[in-house]
């Protein structure tokens, strides 16, 4: 321990045993550590994004067990949008001042590939100044499966139609044993880094997300944030690292444990500790809740996401979050807390400071 003590203070980049042991400090002894990384990359700001999340269907070709938005699980009302429907929710949020758009859907097999793609080049034609954040790994993967197209002939295709970063959806927790108990069928941990390595490729950016809290253990933990260290030094491509907090209603996973507080905050301080190469990590509030989420930015997080505006994946599965949050109330819960709001965009640029 004195060793790992040694290898902290001098921000000595961790092994897998080395990680491993951070488990066993005091949460605040983390959150020292954590502080002392966040601080140097990102003094007292905490950053968020003014965004639209748009989940065009809850019809969904797989079945992971967590999850309470698909249709096919304990969701009862089953739905698609056209992109009729869509393009006039975005020029309601582009009106009040929304830079980025979010859409993520479930794998819905009754659709063509151009109904996933073509709404991109909708939006971007009348709104070419607006970030399109679109498309997992997961989505990319289902339409390889249902459609025939290699990963690269569906990533040209997002490029050409007009997506700017990747989302970190569909991750979840890459060791496949526990995969194969929760999402079963769905891309392979395998496959998810090799999708983003390719969108990396094509010098775009994305980010990375881990769900946490359910059947995995801590190790399992740490072997995913070790996977994905691997491939940010490769690529440099990932922006900001995403802990995601389980979910518990609806949710198919027999899970005994309830996680509480202090291991969520000791798995933000872990992931900044250990991901010496992502510059931003990031807490949720859509997942752990804002006061949480607030309390995070002093164990080494440094964004809360965005304004969201509505949420549907997180909140069908008991999340407060179905109808986001407004500016005002980011920027006087940072204040209050002596931290510096900083409105970004979706790559991080600082496009204003409170």
């Amino acid at each position: 321990m004195k060793n790992l003590i040694t290898k902290l203070e001098n921000q000595s980049r961790l092994n897998e045993e080395e990680a491993n042991q951070l488990w066993d400090l005091d949460l605040f002894v983390l959150a020292k550590y954590a502080q002392k990384k966040r601080f140097e990359l990102h003094g007292k700001k905490v950053y968020f994004n003014a965004n639209r999340h748009i989940n065009p269907t809850n019809i969904c070709a797989d079945t992971c067990k967590f999850c309470a938005f698909s249709a096919h699980r304990k969701n009862p009302n089953p739905y698609i949008m056209t992109h009729e429907e869509i393009i006039k929710i975005v020029d309601e949020t582009v009106a009040r001042g929304t830079k980025e758009i979010h859409i993520v859907s479930a794998h819905n097999k009754d659709t063509t590939w151009q109904w996933y793609l073509e709404i991109f080049k909708m939006i971007k034609e009348k709104y070419p100044k607006i970030h399109i954040k679109a498309m997992t790994a997961a989505e990319i993967d289902f339409l390889h499966r249902r459609f025939n197209m290699s990963y690269e002939e569906v990533i040209n295709k997002m490029l050409e139609y007009g997506v700017d970063s990747m989302p970190g959806g569909g991750a979840e927790i890459f060791d496949e044993k526990i995969r194969n108990k929760i999402c079963k069928g769905k891309v392979s941990s395998e496959n998810w880094l090799k999708i983003h390595k390719l969108w990396h490729q094509k010098g775009k950016q994305s980010n990375a997300t881990m769900l946490f809290g359910h059947i995995e253990e801590r190790k399992h933990r740490i072997d995913h944030m070790l996977r994905l260290r691997a491939l940010q030094d490769e690529t440099n491509g990932f922006n900001a690292f995403i802990p995601l907090v389980w979910q518990r209603n609806n949710s198919f996973i027999q899970a005994d444990k309830i996680m509480d507080s202090e291991e969520i905050l000791k798995t933000i301080s872990i992931s900044r500790i250990v991901l010496d190469n992502i510059k931003n990590i990031k807490a949720y509030w859509a997942t752990m809740g804002l006061n949480l989420a607030m309390v995070a930015q002093e164990f080494g997080a440094n964004d809360l996401d965005g304004t969201i505006e509505k949420e549907s994946i997180q909140s069908a599965g008991g999340a407060k979050s179905a109808n986001g949050v407004n500016l005002k109330t980011f920027i006087d819960m940072i204040k209050t807390s002596n931290l510096i709001p900083v409105e970004r965009d979706s790559l991080y640029n600082e496009l204003k400071t409170y």
